[in-house]
């Protein structure tokens, strides 16, 4: 039974957490093709390469939406062939820390495809919100299928989780 309740508790940290930083980054999305909701983005520079089709942010970035704050080195918009209505994928590298109401995410790298709806935060990543702790390499998360997958490394580093119980 407390390896049910450890789980149970574990899933619900996990989508918590990750359903937080996915709805930044989806917000992002609709922001940029709709303009539907407010997005403060700050950065040390914006530079827009359309050849290339992308946009980044870079130098201190920090990505606020109602109550989600994303921090990072750079943030990367990939766009398509119709621009800011076209997006591809979202990157925030660097210094990655993603902060909701009751959970915060950290890692060194952010990829979220609005297409398949799936979010991967790589390098020492750590969930902590107030039911635990949960490090790992990898944090994978399937929007479509609701599967969360946290990813040990390939230097034998093991997925860890410290849960609290529920008072």
């Amino acid at each position: 039974m407390k390896q049910l309740y450890t789980w149970l508790v574990g899933q619900r940290l996990a989508r918590g957490a990750i359903l937080g930083i996915v709805l930044v980054l989806a917000g992002l999305n609709q922001a940029y093709a709709q303009n539907t909701q407010d997005i403060e983005i700050q950065a040390d520079k914006f530079v827009v390469r359309e050849s290339e089709n992308q946009s980044e942010f870079s130098g201190n970035v920090i990505v606020t939406q109602t109550d989600m704050k994303v921090w990072s080195d750079q943030v990367i918009v990939h766009t398509g062939e119709e621009g800011t209505s076209d997006i591809k994928s979202y990157e925030a590298i660097g210094n990655v820390k993603i902060q909701g109401e009751t959970q915060t995410a950290t890692g060194q790298r952010a990829v979220y495809d609005p297409e398949t709806r799936i979010l991967v935060l790589t390098g020492d990543v750590v969930v902590i919100s107030d039911s635990g702790t949960v490090h790992a390499q990898t944090l994978r998360v399937n929007m479509a299928t609701n599967v969360t997958e946290f990813i040990s490394g390939d230097d034998g580093e093991r997925v860890t989780g410290l849960f609290t119980s529920a008072n």
